[in-house]
């Protein structure tokens, strides 16, 4: 396509904020059967894909996003075998954790075939071959329903989902989570999904967290900066319980340990100095985790600070 004459993005962060980036040119823009799907060239990011108008990936810097999510359940398990991805169709998580050589099986359960397709063939630097590693399974199937009809168990499950808003809703209700309370293997199985940022959305945030807390009796946060989505965000990772290490107890020894083991010494934010910062959140982060409120259900899924991207 031809150079967009001084395009610049706008993209709203919060209710009432945003930011912007300039645009070299458009790669590619056309609609799905869910969705409208874009793909940039940026001026400082590189190629940048956008979906219904709202940042997904960025060249460069994505890993800020796609390292933590992955690799924090996974160095938390002793031997993660099986890996369950709901959402997560630009591969960037499932290039993560493929890196783990003890993984056998990933199950990737994605809405929107053609974004997969798109991934494949338009954001190779994302993926890098890895729906095409034997050990990754795909599905075409909403996640929701992919989990309450399993018959299988999974050692960690990773929710690579759009904010919570529309039909993405249905995955972060308290009757969701309950679902997958059934398909985690045991009480060293982790789950973990992105908790909307602190800062951005502080209520999204609280009510994330509270909601986890109905259902799992440990939940544990990690932080951490990631300039695509416009600054602080955050990680909720939950387990059935408390059989092997909580995040915050796992020395930088024992995390460099793990990560030699597994071959991961050339992770971009992931370090064993760099671990425990993700756990150490500031006073007035941890305020809104003791805050009081409702849970997101079924019957009241919405979020008080939704708002639309455009």
């Amino acid at each position: 396509m031809a150079p967009d004459a001084a395009r610049e993005i706008r993209e709203r962060v919060s209710p009432s904020s945003g930011w912007f980036y300039r645009v070299r040119k458009t790669l590619y823009a056309g609609e799905t059967a869910y969705q409208q799907i874009e793909l940039v060239e940026t001026e400082e990011f590189g190629r940048t894909l956008l979906l219904d108008g709202a940042t997904q990936v960025m060249e460069a810097n994505e890993f800020q996003y796609h390292e933590p999510m992955a690799h924090i359940p996974l160095l938390c398990h002793a031997k993660p075998e099986r890996v369950l991805i709901i959402g997560g169709g630009d591969g960037g998580v499932l290039r993560e954790v493929l890196k783990h050589p003890s993984v056998t099986q990933v199950d990737l359960v994605e809405l929107d075939e053609a974004v997969i397709s798109f991934s494949r063939t338009m954001l190779q630097f994302c993926s890098q071959g890895a729906f095409e590693d034997p050990r990754t399974r795909v599905h075409i199937q909403d996640g929701r329903s992919f989990v309450e009809q399993s018959k299988e168990t999974y050692d960690i499950i990773i929710m690579d989902m759009t904010d919570p808003a529309g039909p993405s809703l249905r995955l972060y209700s308290r009757e969701f989570f309950l679902a997958l309370t059934r398909v985690l293997k045991d009480r060293q199985s982790r789950f973990i999904m992105h908790s909307e940022s602190p800062d951005l959305r502080p209520q999204a945030f609280a009510r994330i967290h509270r909601t986890l807390r109905s259902v799992f009796p440990q939940v544990d946060l990690a932080l951490t900066t990631i300039r695509m989505y416009g600054g602080l965000w955050s990680f909720a990772m939950a387990s059935l319980g408390t059989e092997g290490a909580s995040p915050r107890d796992l020395s930088s020894e024992e995390i460099r340990r793990r990560m030699t083991a597994r071959g991961l010494e050339c992770l971009k934010v992931i370090s064993p100095e760099t671990w425990s910062a993700f756990f150490a959140p500031y006073p007035y982060i941890q305020a809104l985790l003791e805050q009081d409120g409702d849970l997101c259900t079924d019957e009241h899924p919405d979020f008080p600070d939704s708002f639309s991207y455009r």
